[in-house]
Protein backbone atom coordinates (compact mmCIF):
# COMPACT_ATOMS: atom_id res chain seq x y z
CA UNK A 1 0.00 0.00 0.00
CA UNK A 2 1.16 3.35 -1.08
CA UNK A 3 0.70 6.46 0.68
CA UNK A 4 1.63 9.94 -1.15
CA UNK A 5 1.97 13.15 1.58
CA UNK A 6 1.21 16.44 0.21
CA UNK A 7 0.44 20.18 1.27
CA UNK A 8 0.36 23.90 -0.10
CA UNK A 9 2.93 24.93 2.66
CA UNK A 10 6.28 23.80 0.70
CA UNK A 11 8.43 21.24 1.61
CA UNK A 12 10.19 22.94 4.67
CA UNK A 13 7.09 22.48 6.41
CA UNK A 14 7.04 20.31 9.75
CA UNK A 15 3.36 19.24 8.62
CA UNK A 16 4.08 16.50 6.14
CA UNK A 17 6.33 14.49 8.59
CA UNK A 18 3.01 14.28 11.05
CA UNK A 19 0.72 13.09 8.31
CA UNK A 20 4.27 10.79 6.79
CA UNK A 21 4.69 9.40 10.29
CA UNK A 22 0.80 8.69 10.92
CA UNK A 23 0.50 6.51 6.91
CA UNK A 24 3.94 4.81 8.15
CA UNK A 25 2.32 3.37 11.27
CA UNK A 26 -0.72 2.33 9.52
CA UNK A 27 1.73 0.29 7.05
CA UNK A 28 2.04 2.30 4.22
CA UNK A 29 4.73 2.68 2.16
CA UNK A 30 5.44 6.75 2.05
CA UNK A 31 6.66 8.89 -0.29
CA UNK A 32 6.55 12.74 0.37
CA UNK A 33 5.67 15.06 -2.81
CA UNK A 34 5.23 19.05 -1.60
CA UNK A 35 5.56 21.87 -3.67
CA UNK A 36 9.60 23.50 -3.66
CA UNK A 37 7.31 26.66 -2.43
CA UNK A 38 4.57 27.52 -0.46
CA UNK A 39 1.07 27.37 -2.76
CA UNK A 40 -1.50 28.65 -0.55
CA UNK A 41 -4.31 29.50 -1.94
CA UNK A 42 -3.79 27.79 -5.29
CA UNK A 43 -7.38 25.32 -4.77
CA UNK A 44 -7.10 22.84 -7.92
CA UNK A 45 -4.41 24.93 -10.08
CA UNK A 46 -2.10 22.91 -12.20
CA UNK A 47 0.54 25.32 -12.64
CA UNK A 48 4.24 23.29 -12.68
CA UNK A 49 7.78 24.83 -13.77
CA UNK A 50 9.32 22.57 -16.94
CA UNK A 51 13.14 21.87 -17.75
CA UNK A 52 13.07 20.83 -21.30
CA UNK A 53 9.65 19.80 -21.04
CA UNK A 54 9.87 17.94 -17.51
CA UNK A 55 8.50 18.80 -14.67
CA UNK A 56 11.14 19.85 -12.47
CA UNK A 57 11.45 17.16 -9.53
CA UNK A 58 14.40 17.28 -6.69
CA UNK A 59 15.66 15.14 -4.18
CA UNK A 60 14.79 17.44 -0.71
CA UNK A 61 14.40 16.23 2.93
CA UNK A 62 11.52 17.73 4.50
CA UNK A 63 12.35 18.12 8.53
CA UNK A 64 11.38 15.26 10.45
CA UNK A 65 10.37 12.43 8.04
CA UNK A 66 11.18 8.61 9.08
CA UNK A 67 14.20 7.01 7.42
CA UNK A 68 12.85 5.25 4.86
CA UNK A 69 10.62 8.25 3.46
CA UNK A 70 11.48 9.09 0.02
CA UNK A 71 11.18 12.59 0.00
CA UNK A 72 10.60 15.33 -3.39
CA UNK A 73 10.32 19.02 -3.77
CA UNK A 74 7.87 19.53 -7.18
CA UNK A 75 8.07 22.77 -8.53
CA UNK A 76 4.33 22.44 -9.12
CA UNK A 77 1.02 23.16 -7.58
CA UNK A 78 -0.36 20.86 -4.86
CA UNK A 79 -3.23 19.67 -7.46
CA UNK A 80 -0.70 19.24 -10.20
CA UNK A 81 1.48 16.61 -7.93
CA UNK A 82 -1.77 14.71 -7.27
CA UNK A 83 -2.71 14.63 -10.94
CA UNK A 84 0.74 13.68 -12.22
CA UNK A 85 0.91 11.09 -8.95
CA UNK A 86 -2.23 9.52 -10.43
CA UNK A 87 -0.17 8.77 -13.40
CA UNK A 88 2.64 7.48 -11.87
CA UNK A 89 5.17 10.38 -11.88
CA UNK A 90 6.84 9.04 -8.45
CA UNK A 91 6.28 5.28 -9.01
CA UNK A 92 2.81 3.48 -8.56
CA UNK A 93 -0.37 5.12 -8.11
CA UNK A 94 -1.11 5.96 -4.58
CA UNK A 95 -3.53 4.35 -2.53
CA UNK A 96 -4.28 6.90 -0.57
CA UNK A 97 -3.17 10.77 -0.41
CA UNK A 98 -2.61 12.57 2.51
CA UNK A 99 -2.56 16.59 2.15
CA UNK A 100 -1.16 18.38 5.36
CA UNK A 101 -0.86 19.55 7.80
CA UNK A 102 -1.61 22.98 6.65
CA UNK A 103 0.01 26.03 8.90
CA UNK A 104 -4.08 27.89 9.21
CA UNK A 105 -7.74 25.94 8.78
CA UNK A 106 -9.42 25.16 5.72
CA UNK A 107 -13.16 25.45 6.94
CA UNK A 108 -16.26 26.74 5.86
CA UNK A 109 -16.76 27.62 1.80
CA UNK A 110 -13.27 28.85 1.69
CA UNK A 111 -12.02 25.35 1.73
CA UNK A 112 -12.90 26.32 -1.91
CA UNK A 113 -9.48 28.29 -2.28
CA UNK A 114 -6.87 26.01 -0.36
CA UNK A 115 -4.68 24.28 -1.82
CA UNK A 116 -4.26 21.59 0.51
CA UNK A 117 -8.07 21.09 0.01
CA UNK A 118 -7.82 21.15 -3.65
CA UNK A 119 -4.73 18.59 -3.95
CA UNK A 120 -7.42 16.11 -2.38
CA UNK A 121 -10.16 16.71 -4.39
CA UNK A 122 -7.93 16.38 -7.14
CA UNK A 123 -6.64 12.97 -6.05
CA UNK A 124 -10.57 11.53 -5.41
CA UNK A 125 -11.55 12.77 -8.58
CA UNK A 126 -9.25 10.67 -10.05
CA UNK A 127 -9.80 7.79 -7.97
CA UNK A 128 -7.35 7.98 -4.71
CA UNK A 129 -8.94 7.95 -1.32
CA UNK A 130 -7.75 11.57 -0.29
CA UNK A 131 -7.59 12.99 3.57
CA UNK A 132 -6.55 16.99 3.72
CA UNK A 133 -5.49 17.97 7.70
CA UNK A 134 -5.22 21.55 9.09
CA UNK A 135 -4.04 22.69 12.02
CA UNK A 136 -5.70 26.52 13.72
CA UNK A 137 -2.71 28.82 13.73
CA UNK A 138 -0.07 30.39 11.43
CA UNK A 139 2.64 29.23 13.30
CA UNK A 140 1.73 26.11 15.17
CA UNK A 141 2.82 25.01 18.84
CA UNK A 142 0.91 21.87 18.97
CA UNK A 143 1.48 19.38 15.58
CA UNK A 144 1.64 16.38 18.43
CA UNK A 145 -2.58 17.02 18.83
CA UNK A 146 -2.86 16.96 14.90
CA UNK A 147 -0.65 14.25 14.86
CA UNK A 148 -3.21 12.56 17.68
CA UNK A 149 -6.41 13.92 15.54
CA UNK A 150 -4.73 12.95 12.19
CA UNK A 151 -3.83 9.22 13.55
CA UNK A 152 -7.54 8.51 14.65
CA UNK A 153 -9.73 9.94 11.43
CA UNK A 154 -7.25 7.80 9.33
CA UNK A 155 -7.79 4.78 11.09
CA UNK A 156 -11.80 5.25 10.34
CA UNK A 157 -10.64 6.61 6.77
CA UNK A 158 -8.42 3.80 5.57
CA UNK A 159 -11.12 1.32 6.16
CA UNK A 160 -13.85 2.87 4.95
CA UNK A 161 -14.95 3.33 1.05
CA UNK A 162 -15.62 7.05 1.11
CA UNK A 163 -16.88 6.78 -2.89
CA UNK A 164 -16.20 10.64 -3.75
CA UNK A 165 -15.91 12.12 -0.96
CA UNK A 166 -12.88 13.74 0.58
CA UNK A 167 -12.59 14.12 4.04
CA UNK A 168 -11.29 17.21 5.56
CA UNK A 169 -10.15 17.46 9.37
CA UNK A 170 -9.24 20.83 10.83
CA UNK A 171 -7.68 20.44 14.26
CA UNK A 172 -7.39 23.63 17.14
CA UNK A 173 -3.68 24.50 17.85
CA UNK A 174 -4.30 23.23 21.73
CA UNK A 175 -2.37 20.52 23.80
CA UNK A 176 -3.71 17.48 23.60
CA UNK A 177 -5.36 17.77 26.96
CA UNK A 178 -7.13 20.96 26.59
CA UNK A 179 -8.69 19.31 23.13
CA UNK A 180 -12.65 18.77 23.40
CA UNK A 181 -12.21 15.79 20.68
CA UNK A 182 -13.06 15.26 17.11
CA UNK A 183 -16.59 16.18 15.68
CA UNK A 184 -18.62 15.68 12.49
CA UNK A 185 -19.23 19.39 11.14
CA UNK A 186 -20.78 21.04 8.20
CA UNK A 187 -19.11 23.94 6.11
CA UNK A 188 -19.48 27.46 7.79
CA UNK A 189 -20.78 30.19 5.46
CA UNK A 190 -17.46 31.90 5.23
CA UNK A 191 -14.98 29.93 6.67
CA UNK A 192 -11.05 31.64 8.14
CA UNK A 193 -11.65 34.82 5.85
CA UNK A 194 -13.96 36.68 3.80
CA UNK A 195 -13.71 39.73 1.42
CA UNK A 196 -15.03 43.48 1.42
CA UNK A 197 -15.01 45.35 -1.91
CA UNK A 198 -14.79 49.03 -2.01
CA UNK A 199 -14.77 50.81 -5.82
CA UNK A 200 -11.79 53.11 -6.39
CA UNK A 201 -11.84 56.50 -7.57
CA UNK A 202 -11.56 57.30 -11.06
CA UNK A 203 -9.39 54.75 -11.56
CA UNK A 204 -11.74 52.31 -11.79
CA UNK A 205 -9.97 50.18 -9.85
CA UNK A 206 -11.62 47.87 -7.12
CA UNK A 207 -9.92 47.51 -3.55
CA UNK A 208 -9.98 43.89 -1.87
CA UNK A 209 -9.61 43.62 1.83
CA UNK A 210 -9.44 40.47 3.99
CA UNK A 211 -11.33 40.07 7.13
CA UNK A 212 -11.53 37.63 9.61
CA UNK A 213 -14.84 35.50 9.79
CA UNK A 214 -17.04 35.92 13.05
CA UNK A 215 -16.65 32.26 14.07
CA UNK A 216 -19.16 32.49 17.57
CA UNK A 217 -22.18 33.46 14.51
CA UNK A 218 -22.10 29.80 13.39
CA UNK A 219 -21.11 27.58 16.55
CA UNK A 220 -22.10 24.07 15.03
CA UNK A 221 -20.64 24.68 11.92
CA UNK A 222 -16.68 23.80 11.33
CA UNK A 223 -15.30 27.09 11.92
CA UNK A 224 -17.76 27.43 15.06
CA UNK A 225 -16.23 24.12 16.80
CA UNK A 226 -13.02 25.02 15.74
CA UNK A 227 -13.08 27.98 17.89
CA UNK A 228 -14.48 26.12 20.75
CA UNK A 229 -11.58 23.59 20.99
CA UNK A 230 -12.98 21.26 18.72
CA UNK A 231 -11.75 19.16 16.19
CA UNK A 232 -13.74 18.88 13.25
CA UNK A 233 -14.41 16.49 10.31
CA UNK A 234 -16.13 17.12 7.25
CA UNK A 235 -16.80 14.99 4.18
CA UNK A 236 -16.71 16.70 0.89
CA UNK A 237 -17.64 15.62 -2.59
CA UNK A 238 -15.38 15.65 -5.30
CA UNK A 239 -16.99 17.23 -8.26
CA UNK A 240 -19.93 14.56 -10.03
CA UNK A 241 -22.84 16.08 -12.19
CA UNK A 242 -26.33 16.51 -10.55
CA UNK A 243 -29.02 15.40 -12.24
CA UNK A 244 -31.80 15.80 -9.81
CA UNK A 245 -32.48 19.06 -11.57
CA UNK A 246 -33.51 19.09 -15.15
CA UNK A 247 -31.94 21.81 -17.91
CA UNK A 248 -34.59 21.84 -20.48
CA UNK A 249 -32.92 20.90 -24.12
CA UNK A 250 -32.44 23.09 -27.03
CA UNK A 251 -33.06 21.43 -30.05
CA UNK A 252 -31.94 22.20 -33.52
CA UNK A 253 -32.70 21.19 -36.93
CA UNK A 254 -29.64 20.05 -38.91
CA UNK A 255 -29.62 20.15 -42.22
CA UNK A 256 -26.86 17.97 -44.05
CA UNK A 257 -25.15 18.70 -47.09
Amino acid sequence: MLALVTNDDGIRSPGLAVLARVAHRAGYDVVVAAPERESSGASAALHGAEEDGRLRIDEVRAPGLPDAVRSLAVAADPALIAFVAAYGAFGAKPDVLLSGVNRGPNVGNAVLHSGTVGAALSATSLGIRSMAVSLDAADPAHWETAEEVAEHAFAWFHGTDLGRRTLNVNVPDVAPAELEGLRQAPLATFGAVHARLAREDEAGGVLVTYEGTERATEPDSDAGLLARGWATATLLVAPWADTSLEVPPLARNMVGG
